[in-house]
């Protein structure tokens, strides 16, 4: 019998049997990783149309609070606990704020004045900025490739800017401003982890940080917005529910599913799908323009995520 195939005596499984649970376990990996690209990138487009008849911030707020409820829902199932040593709070707190509220706030109010495919290129450009405050608060150092990924981020942002007009841009400006604030906090957020790690459980801290990060902003919204949910048509619900469900909580549920089983690499250059989902779902759900202005803003940011991803 060939060794390379024969059971182990002591009951330890043989090397190709190791090789093919590996290829199963990436496959599963990738299918997860396809389906967060796909709840996150198709939320995009559902976000701008909710935004018909709620408010910005009440739009993002109140699905994230559900999503962290069913989140829980789903640690308790898998028997995942959700305490938190009391000397992490702080940490967590913070990281909240910056992960989410900061994101959930800003996305919401950049969608006010950018078309969604747009808002999504500039919120991809995350990693790039996450690369550039590695510089000052881990020392790591500002190399030449991440130097390039940020030169084209902001070679997007201006072609994202360009085509339109003067009066457009102005009009577009404030929407830029936001988008850029929610990725600069995330960003932030993503290297503070690095240098101080919250050693959770995953599911714990996505649970923890949708609590302390939508909750509060969707009490703030309830007393400053006002939303009047009765407003929402059947459709209207159904993307709520699609907002609440499936971005967050099925969402989270698959992407640490994909991190648990593939590199953290081969995670990160999937995630470059959800802007590339955004953009063309935004144009043929809503009819958004798709111009070359959309598509080289895209190319570019899709290319410095990639080059700061692998710096």
């Amino acid at each position: 019998m060939d060794s390379r195939t024969r059971p182990d005596i002591g009951g330890e499984p043989s090397t190709e049997e190791q090789a093919t649970s590996l290829r199963q376990t990436r496959l599963v990996g990738y299918a997860m990783l396809m389906a967060t690209s796909l709840a996150w990138g198709i939320n995009w487009p559902v976000g701008k149309y909710l935004l018909h008849d709620l408010p910005p911030l009440a739009m993002r707020g109140v699905p994230g609070a559900v999503g962290a409820v069913l989140l829980a829902v789903l640690a308790f199932v898998q028997g995942v606990p959700l305490r938190v040593p009391r000397d992490r709070w702080p940490r967590l707190v913070l990281f909240s704020a910056l992960n989410v509220t900061c994101w959930m706030a800003f996305i919401g109010l950049a969608l006010v004045y950018l078309p969604a495919g747009e808002t999504a290129v500039i919120g991809a450009t995350m990693p790039v900025w996450t690369a550039a405050f590695a510089w000052p608060i881990l020392g790591e150092r500002l190399t030449l490739r991440r130097l390039i990924a940020m030169a084209m981020a902001i070679a997007g942002l201006v072609v994202l800017m360009g085509g339109n007009g003067i009066a457009a841009n102005q009009a577009k400006l404030p929407g830029i401003i936001f988008a850029l604030l929610a990725a600069f906090g995330f960003a932030l957020g993503t290297v503070l982890t690095k240098r101080r790690p919250l050693q959770l459980p995953p599911l714990n801290a996505a649970v923890w940080q949708l609590v302390i990060g939508c909750v509060p902003l969707s009490l703030f919204s309830v007393v400053v917005e006002q939303p009047h949910f009765s407003r929402l048509s059947g459709f209207g619900w159904s993307l709520f529910a699609y907002s609440a469900v499936v971005q967050m909580c099925i969402g989270f549920f698959c992407w640490f599913g994909a991190l648990g089983r593939l590199p953290a690499s081969a995670a990160a250059i999937g995630t470059l799908l959800i802007p590339v989902i955004g953009v063309v779902a935004s144009a043929m759900s809503l009819g958004e323009p798709l111009g070359m202005s959309q598509i080289g803003a895209l190319a570019l940011t899709i290319a410095s995520v990639a080059i700061a991803s692998r710096s």
